[in-house]
């Protein structure tokens, strides 16, 4: 049987294929004008010093963790341009005062990496102490955070003595300190506690090897004296309690030390080869303290760049034994004729 077709509906037909090749044609162009737009938009964003300003404004306005994403894209959208470098540790101290601290530390440290020596690389490394600083524990707990802290502040007073940062940074050394010596105060006594005289008398000689400007290390001399006495160890005790007179002839630790030697039948004395003599041999014998040398003085902050006053005051726990005393020589040693 043969099909007949209407004119009118091949024409209809045609014209709604027309309309519809139409729409699509006119829905591509569109298409590609809105992507034309948005590869426009990300090949030419703001300019440099636009997004710098930017993010200075919200950081003055308190809107940290806006002004830490501005820096970070002007880093990201401009890598060359004359504010990308400084865009990075700026992001970082926004950061910081957002109290985002693993953020601080990633985009300071991102920067100590790639622009080691330039002026902002302080203010890198005080970010990265101070977030640490924030998250010291007292005696009792793990001092992971202050080890790193401390790290961070000594290269700081090291490379940058003239910094802005490095009086505070010497501050918050005292403080490290201090915080470590405690920690290692405490182990030891739960060691003698519990007999275990060695490990005790390993942990209060680290506290007079490495935080000897503490007031911590009278105690640890003493101790020694007292665990090496238990142990037999009699030369090393006479030399702990050596020292101990020379330094602090006035201590009550001292007062202590001696009884307990002559209790034994010894005194206070140095004699041969000992831990201290190979510990302390780099000190000026008979206790001459060295020649005291003015520390250099700090510059300014540079246009642009946070002051100290700047940074938020650590949340250090308040009850940790703190009793340093700045300017405190490295402890030399004598024999001590009683």
């Amino acid at each position: 049987m043969a099909l007949r077709v209407n004119a009118q509906d091949l024409a209809g037909r045609a014209s709604v294929r027309t309309l519809a090749l139409a729409g699509m044609l006119a829905g591509s162009l569109l298409a590609g004008c809105a992507s034309n737009n948005d590869a426009a938009k990300a090949l030419n964003p703001d300019p440099p010093a636009k997004m710098y300003a930017d993010a200075d404004a919200l950081l003055n306005k308190g809107a940290y963790s806006d002004s830490a994403k501005k820096f970070e894209d002007l880093d990201r959208d401009h890598p060359y341009s004359p504010g990308a470098r400084r865009a990075i540790v700026m992001a970082a101290f926004a950061f910081y005062k957002a109290a985002k601290y693993q953020e601080a530390v990633t985009a300071a440290r991102r920067y100590t990496t790639m622009h080691p020596g330039t002026k902002d690389a302080a203010l890198a490394h005080h970010i990265i102490a101070s977030a640490n600083f924030d998250d010291i524990k007292d005696p009792s707990r793990d001092q992971t955070s202050t080890r790193k802290a401390l790290a961070e502040l000594r290269t700081l007073v090291q490379r940058y003595p003239t910094s802005p940062y490095t009086k505070q940074a010497t501050n918050r050394i005292r403080l490290a300190e201090d915080m470590l010596a405690a920690s290692e105060m405490n182990v030891g006594r739960f060691y003698l506690k519990r007999g275990n005289h060695v490990a005790a008398v390993n942990r209060f000689k680290t506290v007079v090897a490495e935080y000897q400007t503490t007031a911590h290390v009278e105690e640890a001399l003493y101790r020694i004296v007292e665990g090496n006495m238990v142990l037999g160890i009699v030369p090393e005790a006479q030399a702990a309690g050596a020292v101990l007179g020379h330094n602090f002839p006035n201590s009550e630790w001292y007062t202590r030390a001696h009884a307990l030697l002559r209790s034994g039948g010894v005194s206070p004395q140095i004699s041969g080869e000992s831990w201290f003599t190979r510990t302390l041999r780099s000190m000026t014998p008979g206790g001459a303290s060295p020649k005291k040398q003015e520390p250099p003085k700090p510059t300014a902050p540079t246009p642009g760049q946070p002051s100290p006053e700047d940074m938020p005051a650590p949340r250090a726990p308040s009850d940790v034994p703190t009793a340093g005393v700045p300017g405190r020589p490295p402890m030399g040693f004598a024999q001590r004729p009683q």
